[in-house]
């Protein structure tokens, strides 16, 4: 339905199961422009698909126009977080980043630094030939994508350059604009704490002959990329109902500790620890992720769509020794773990005998020692003796 109201707005649809396809059609439409520069809204979808690597590949300069991004851009660096893309810089970083790009030094005060950013990509804006976005939510019923923002800036991509291109994640289909109203207030407050966001754009096809702006040719990308992957599955569906807010980041004491770069993917925090193996059904190599948690449950309790990303977690964690991945030496333990745990009495007497074997160990109340299975642990803290009586 989304298509085909799209398609009677006049906006060009394409379809990609992979992100390859997704990236070739982009170029396609960029050479066929003979597009020289392209202006970028903040889009998730276009980092997933390293999109900014492939358009300057042939040439055509690529510039963010979120100032978190255009930040992240100068330091050749990704996201850190979902909505707050250089939440890992501070002023100072800033500063020292723009001054370099600005060929004078700027002082690290936020209204100067962000002043230079807005004159500076005012002249991108009005340059470019491509503009390039992401997509909150694709209202079904007429075939328009609506974008979230809080700086203007998408709005500026949206409405000068002559041609704009949309990637959309599949999942991000809603049926109407009363659906919106539910995620017009959902999201803000999960994302940022604000009531509505500073502008919400709704985008019913390319310009007519009456508008005063707007772009004359609008493509929207509809991307899989292993999404439908995860359709019909008990276990993981409910990962399509993420509306990226990035609460989840915000609750994890994980993330809060090691920040986004750690997790290796263009999604980080509980969301991407669960949605990067599975969009590359690939387990196994992202099998560090889903171990690196405590299984709080915060995730769960901040989510406002109810992903339940702690069960995810211990999902991604049987299916990798299912497969054969799992550590040897660990299933041993846990096996003579589950027989002494079966029996009461097994139980105290490996106690008693573990109470006795530990007082060659004890140092001042604890165990310092880094032998065998203790090493990992005492690298870093020292274990708790066994208490006299339990």
């Amino acid at each position: 339905l989304f298509a085909d109201k799209a398609r009677a707005n006049g906006t060009h649809i394409h379809f990609a199961a992979t992100g390859e396809e997704a990236v070739k059609i982009a170029l396609e439409i960029a050479q066929r422009k003979q597009a020289a520069s392209v202006v970028k809204s903040k889009s998730m979808v276009t980092e997933e698909l390293h999109l900014n690597k492939a358009l300057e590949s042939i040439g055509v300069e690529t510039i963010e126009t979120d100032l978190g991004e255009y930040i992240i851009q100068l330091a050749g660096e990704t996201p850190s977080h979902i909505i707050i893309p250089a939440i890992h810089k501070n002023r100072y970083q800033i500063a020292e980043l723009l001054s370099k790009e600005a060929g004078e030094e700027l002082l690290p005060e936020t209204t100067i630094l962000a002043g230079f950013v807005r004159r500076k990509l005012r002249e991108k804006f009005l340059d470019a030939d491509i503009g390039m976005t992401g997509c909150n939510f694709a209202i079904a019923e007429t075939g328009s994508m609506v974008l979230f923002e809080n700086e203007g800036n998408a709005r500026m991509v949206t409405t000068l350059p002559k041609t704009q291109i949309t990637l959309m994640g599949m999942e991000r289909i809603i049926p109407s604009w009363s659906d919106l109203e539910v995620m017009a207030t959902l999201l803000p407050r999960s994302a940022t704490g604000q009531k509505l966001t500073v502008y919400m754009s709704g985008i019913s096809g390319p310009r007519r002959t009456n508008d005063g702006d707007g772009p004359e040719e609008q493509h929207i990308i509809i991307l899989d990329n292993g999404r439908s992957e995860q359709l019909g599955d008990p276990e993981f569906q409910e990962l399509l109902n993420c509306i990226r807010c990035g609460a989840c980041l915000n609750a994890c004491p994980v993330y809060r500790h090691i920040g986004g770069h750690a997790y290796g993917g263009t999604y980080s925090g509980p969301i991407g620890a669960v949605l990067t193996p599975a969009l590359n059904k690939n387990v196994d190599q992202w099998d560090d992720i889903a171990s690196a948690s405590s299984l709080c449950g915060a995730c769960y309790e901040a989510c406002p769509v109810k992903i339940p990303l702690h069960d995810m977690l211990i999902y991604l964690r049987r299916r990798k020794v299912e497969r054969g991945y799992g550590d040897k030496a660990e299933g041993l333990g846990m096996k003579g773990f589950g027989a002494i745990m079966a029996k009461s009495q097994r139980f105290s007497n490996v106690m008693k005998v573990g109470r006795i074997g530990q007082k060659l160990l004890v140092r001042d109340g604890g165990i310092p020692s880094k032998l065998g299975p203790l090493k990992g642990w005492n690298n870093y803290r020292i274990a708790p003796k066994l208490a006299d009586q339990s």
